[in-house]
């Protein structure tokens, strides 16, 4: 019996030390929003950690910061009105070992960052604003400038840093959080297990400066991630499933397969898709779109399929979405810094086991099922389907692995055309 009191009573002061809240700003943490507050705001991370855990709370205004890490057993709370904003120099995000782009590589930090935190949580009402906008002028100037001497110019070759960047974590949630203008990449997970984001909203900016590659939600070899009851619009991917690239990609450990992903009950603005494959993914199971709403020009479903990476991606659905897009399904060969580095290999990639069903749309195309030479498409089935198409086509040389059941385009039925 003493034992068992013992027991509760630890239990007790573990849990309460775990739930206590830390206000920033009773730490010396002022809310003057030109001032930099990050090494304030870390102090009070680190000695959260140190006494056992609980919530950094930030409480409403603006709070200006360069890169943050959080600890094992810290959580971060943005009141009503409290808003983190982000540095606009690269310098206040340090370059530490990192993974962008399908590599393990040097980059630099996020705004938020953790490692290795289990039972990490973000929660709202507040704002997480990666004040993007110095970053996103640099990155088209660049980019104008190297096409002016004939050249192009890669993602990684202007700095700038990621709004959030999970490494590692399992067990993690981010709800009723505003996550926007960020400077690079929105919410990137990586190497993390049973996720949910909730009752987010996620946008940048298309104008009057266009946010490049500010993707909404990356998932790069994980599993079990839930986005749910989420607005997305962002100036590039809203979900993109990750993983690997190369040719030797499926090979490195620290690659992998993302799997049981589902996304249910959002609704997307514009973006350059709504659920994205390939860009950097050797092997993606069991991806779900279900029972959300969309208002934009670009793809429901949008798969890249790179002649320099063996891909393997199965188990795909889509279904009950409504609204406006660009295409229902667009698959083609992505040739973006393409290298096969040097090596004799001849990769080809394998898609199998897609449906597409209760989709009531208006789009601009069908779309299109293409692949590379060597590539292997099988089980694909568009199923009670309505949709108002200026191009009624489904462009593919894959007839004979594509069955259509029960699908009107136009008012009449779909005949999938050789």
């Amino acid at each position: 019996m003493k034992k068992y009191f013992l027991s509760v009573f630890l239990f007790i002061i573990i849990f309460s030390a775990q739930s206590a809240d830390y206000l920033i700003t009773d730490f010396g943490v002022n809310n003057d929003s030109t001032r930099i507050n990050t090494e304030a705001i870390q102090s009070v991370i680190d000695k959260v950690s140190d006494e056992g855990g609980g919530t950094i709370v930030v409480p409403k205004g603006v709070y200006l910061s360069g890169a943050l890490f959080f600890k094992p057993n810290t959580k971060l709370r943005l009141l009503e009105g409290a808003v983190l904003k982000g540095s606009d120099n690269i310098a206040d995000y340090p370059l530490i070992p990192s993974r962008m782009e399908g590599k393990s590589i040097y980059y630099y930090a996020a705004l938020v960052n953790a490692y290795h935190v289990d039972d990490f949580e973000i929660s709202g009402p507040g704002t997480i604003n990666g004040n993007g906008l110095k970053f996103w002028k640099y990155f088209w100037a660049y980019r104008d400038s190297m096409k002016q001497i004939g050249k192009s110019a890669t993602n990684l070759e202007v700095h700038r840093p990621r709004l959030l960047f999970i490494w590692g974590c399992d067990n993690v949630k981010i709800s009723n959080v505003k996550l926007c203008n960020s400077g690079f990449w929105t919410t990137h997970l990586y190497q993390c297990n049973d996720v949910l984001i909730e009752n987010c909203d996620i946008r940048s900016p298309f104008k009057p400066v266009k946010a490049p590659s500010t993707d909404g939600v990356d998932i790069d070899v994980c599993k079990r991630v839930t986005v749910r009851k989420c607005s997305i619009s962002v100036n590039d991917d809203a979900v993109c499933i990750k993983g690997g690239k190369g040719p030797n990609a499926h090979k490195l450990t620290e690659n992998g397969i993302v799997e049981d992903v589902l996304v249910e009950n959002c609704s997307f603005g514009d973006s350059h898709g709504v659920i994205t494959l390939g860009s950097e993914s050797i092997h993606a199971r069991n991806i779900h779109l279900r029972n959300c709403t969309v208002n934009s020009h670009t793809p429901l479903l949008r798969i890249k399929m790179r002649p320099d990476t063996y891909q393997l991606f199965e188990n795909i659905t889509v279904e009950n979405v409504k609204g406006q897009c660009g295409t229902i399904i667009e698959m083609r060969p992505w040739k973006q810094f393409f290298n096969l580095e040097g090596t004799d290999e001849k990769p080809f990639g394998i898609v199998r086991n897609i449906t597409v069903s209760n989709v009531d749309v208006t789009c601009n195309s069908f779309g299109e099922i293409q692949g590379n030479a060597m590539d292997q498409v099988s089980g694909i089935l568009f199923k009670n389907m309505l949709a108002e198409a200026k191009d009624p086509v489904l462009k593919t040389p894959y007839q004979k692995e594509i069955k259509i059941e029960n699908v009107l385009v136009n008012g009449s039925p779909f005949v999938l055309k050789k």
